[in-house]
């Protein structure tokens, strides 16, 4: 929790980011996927040199229920440890394909000078759309951040809905779609990189009674970036 990814976004080189500790922000997310789903969002303002995950490590074990399951509450209870700034599940439920949801955030008063983002991909093992990190900008204005999907690689990508969702219970919870089929052989084998990175997509395959994936190839495949983050400074 305490580990800090050393690597900016390329985006934030295009802005000019004050030093001071305090922000009043709204941020919007938008989900630019055809047919992935977001479990709710976990948005959170913290201290300078902490981080809900950090990209070629392990997966905490909080990360990974939020990955697998869409459960944030363990993230929730490490953020308000460091007494984060914590908005949680803006959207009132799911994110759903072009739509987008937002957050008012005011660090007024704190050293949270961070701000991170995250939420499962569903139907998906253990994506997770993950803004990590970045430096809030404290000169008004509009900033706008790409988001990638990583793979929490705690998890196979078998790709059949099973109904699973706990930590280390295989498969997939659901499919909010209802595009997806069953009978799938199973898609992948376990990760052979076992740390957070950067995900691969889905495969799905276009046989729905069948074949290796309960995916639709057609409907759920996804490339990045997944997510758009706005955060506007007032």
């Amino acid at each position: 929790m305490k580990s800090l990814a050393k690597g900016a976004l390329a985006s934030i080189a295009l802005f000019s980011i004050g030093s001071a500790n305090a922000a009043d922000i709204n941020v919007r997310i938008e989900n630019l996927t055809n047919s992935i789903y977001y479990t709710p969002f976990l948005v959170a303002a913290h201290p300078d040199g902490t981080s809900l995950f950090t990209s070629g490590q392990p997966a905490s074990a909080n990360l990974q229920a939020m990955a697998e399951g869409g459960d944030i509450s363990g993230l929730v209870i490490d953020l308000q440890g460091l007494g984060a700034t914590i908005a949680e599940n803006p959207a009132g439920g799911l994110l759903a394909p072009a739509t987008s949801t937002n957050v008012d955030i005011n660090t007024d008063g704190t050293q949270n000078t961070l701000l991170s983002a995250v939420a499962m991909l569903l139907p998906t093992n253990d994506a997770f759309a993950g803004l990590n990190s970045i430096v809030i900008p404290t000169d008004p204005g509009t900033y706008v951040y790409n988001v990638s999907a990583y793979d929490a690689g705690t998890e196979a990508n078998d790709e059949l809905i099973t109904g699973g969702g706990a930590p280390g219970a295989p498969g997939i919870p659901a499919d909010p779609s209802g595009a997806s089929g069953t009978g799938g052989t199973g898609a992948a084998t376990a990760d052979a990189n076992t740390n957070v990175h950067i995900h691969r997509g889905s495969l799905g395959d276009t046989d729905n009674a069948a074949g290796a994936s309960d995916l639709d190839s057609r409907v759920h495949r996804w490339l990045n970036p997944v997510v758009r983050v706005t955060v506007t400074v007032r």
